[in-house]
């Protein structure tokens, strides 16, 4: 996506472009799905944030239990929803513990496949909604130290080409975004000294760029489906 078109997601930001859609927000109060949140309320989205604390504007749910999901279903009846939530750790495969290995593939792909499950009956009913998940591009791109992180992002870009085909003709959309290394918490914990071949924080993306983006799909005309978006700083 191109700054011009960045621009033209900022300038819907406060449009109301979105008013009278309900929005649910996995990872919702920070980085990332923060930047999401905030953009879409702009938007006159009425957005429902989703994460394991305690958010003061939505509802406690771990995304990778099944039962809060479930208990999400009860209350919740989205027209989009956006999965941000996610888990991040670098360390040499050989490093990799069993643990730390599963609990990033929970966030990052099972709690997409389980939100997914739960909520696209409702939507394959009425014939209409977006399913968004923030991708990364990990899913993508083989990078050392990233190998539970990719593994979870590969299998999301695979997840959503299987939903792809089957949300053809439905009126349900998806789109996956793919953004590069953004400049969020989760590298507050990371050893650059260990890793010494990142990025600089400040030549990353900002959350906001990614917000962006979501806004910017998400308003595009109904027959304009797009189905991945990858998004790195110019």
């Amino acid at each position: 996506m191109n700054s011009c078109g960045f621009a033209w997601s900022r300038a819907l930001s406060n449009s109301g472009v979105l008013a009278g859609r309900r929005a649910l927000v996995t990872g919702g109060t920070r980085g990332i799905g923060r930047a999401i949140a905030a953009t879409l309320r702009g938007a006159g989205c009425e957005v429902t944030v989703v994460a394991r604390g305690v958010p003061a504007d939505g509802v406690v749910a771990d995304v990778t239990k099944t039962e809060d999901i479930e208990r999400l279903t009860q209350s919740q009846n989205p027209d989009i929803i956006v999965h941000a939530a996610g888990a991040f750790e670098l360390a040499p495969i050989a490093q990799t513990s069993v643990e730390s290995f599963d609990r990033i593939l929970a966030a990052n792909l099972r709690g997409a496949f389980l939100l997914i499950r739960a909520f696209l009956p409702r939507m394959l009913a009425r014939g209409s909604g977006h399913i968004v998940s923030i991708g990364s591009i990990a899913g993508r791109q083989a990078l050392p130290g990233n190998g539970a992180y990719s593994a979870s992002k590969y299998g999301l870009r695979g997840l959503h080409a299987v939903l792809d085909v089957e949300l053809k003709g439905t009126g349900v959309r998806s789109t996956l975004i793919e953004p590069s290394a953004t400049d969020t918490e989760l590298w507050d914990q990371v050893d650059r000294e260990r890793n010494p071949g990142l990025p600089r924080r400040e030549a990353m993306l900002a959350p906001e760029a990614v917000a962006d983006t979501v806004l910017y799909v998400l308003t595009r005309e109904e027959q304009t489906h797009i189905n991945y978006l990858g998004l790195e700083r110019s």
